[in-house]
């Protein structure tokens, strides 16, 4: 029987329906109470279960070799921690056109939290570009953020910042560091597996980031946080995150290029720098605004269902992108000695 394949005329990645699928079966049917509660921690099972995968088929060295790559690193964090926060102070000039001063504030914050894990993980992955650095810098953002989130916010939004617990720390390290080091340390026994059946991770890979917005859509539905917003100011929001979005996407690609990073290291900086963490922010924002946090992630939340959509196309077409020779000419061969650019994955 012939396959059954994705007509190449269709403009629109059938990933993309599935997302929008998802976010769909969230607004008609959220998960709630006891449902809510299997979803999440399915949700976090699979997270978990993404990461054993990712230790079980990175070898050592490309692990320790994104560690190394520190350039990348600082350069992740300064979009994530100065790029992203300055164009939200440059928005407030919207203030009150666009924008009231609740999803001003809350836009601002957005522009605080950390970058996310999984999907840029998965994202790169799926771009074929440099995995072990994507793991080393959505960690290491996730690991930031969660002093410099709070500092941030109470400078910028002129509250005070409430302290994490060492719960959050344990939380990060259980959930992604551990099962890593666990697939690390199984790799021996099991990594041929793994890598022979690359077919079943990318499902996996994408399977992950579907159950992550269906939880965090269906928390939005089930908090009521969507019928406190205006039709007129919603797509104000919208057009404001969209041109936000496309403004660092556009940054960190080519500010990557321009840095002269290799093909996988641009892959890895533009998905890990262009992106905002709801994992991360729902649980800072609960801290730093109390019983206005749901109106204050509205902003994150939408930001989340719209890089992730946005990305997913993106990935898709950086996949079909023919592969950087391992040898030119010139500089460009300097500057991917320079730089220490990773193994590509995929």
């Amino acid at each position: 029987m012939k396959r059954l394949q994705w007509p190449s005329w269709m403009p629109i990645d059938p990933y993309i329906l599935l997302l929008l699928g998802t976010v769909g079966l969230a607004a008609l049917l959220p998960a709630r109470g006891t449902a809510a509660d299997v979803a999440s921690g399915a949700s976090t099972a699979a997270i978990a279960f993404l990461f054993f995968l990712y230790g079980a088929r990175l070898s050592t060295r490309e692990a320790l070799d994104g560690l190394k790559h520190w350039r990348l690193h600082v350069t992740v964090l300064a979009c994530t921690f100065v790029v992203f926060p300055l164009l939200g102070l440059a928005a407030r000039g919207l203030e009150p056109v666009f924008l009231t001063h609740s999803l001003y504030t809350g836009l601002l914050f957005c522009t605080l939290v950390p970058s996310t894990i999984q999907s840029s993980i998965a994202f790169t992955s799926i771009a074929r570009g440099n995995v072990p650095a994507a793991i080393c810098a959505g960690s290491f953002s996730s690991l930031a953020g969660i002093v410099i989130t709070p500092l941030l916010a109470a400078t910028l939004l002129g509250s005070s910042a409430g302290g994490f617990s060492a719960d959050s720390i344990l939380e990060i390290v259980l959930q992604l560091l551990v099962p890593f080091v666990a697939g690390q340390v199984l790799r021996r026994w099991i990594g041929s597996f793994v890598v022979r059946h690359k077919k079943v991770l990318g499902l996996f890979d994408r399977g992950s980031i579907l159950l992550v917005v269906y939880v965090a859509f269906s928390e939005g539905m089930v908090r009521g946080i969507w019928s406190q917003v205006s039709p007129v100011r919603l797509a104000g929001l919208l057009a404001v995150e969209a041109v936000l979005l496309a403004v660092m996407l556009t940054l960190t690609w080519y500010g990557a290029k321009a840095l002269r990073f290799g093909r996988a290291d641009r892959i890895a900086i533009q998905f890990a720098g262009s992106k905002k963490s709801l994992a991360a922010g729902l649980p800072m924002a609960s801290v730093l605004f109390g019983a206005e946090a749901s109106l204050a992630v509205l902003p994150l939340m939408l930001f989340h269902q719209m890089q992730l959509m946005v990305c997913a196309v993106i990935a898709k077409r950086r996949s079909r992108d023919p592969l950087e020779p391992d040898v030119t000419r010139g500089r460009d061969a300097a500057a991917r000695s320079a730089v220490g650019t990773g193994t590509r994955s995929g």
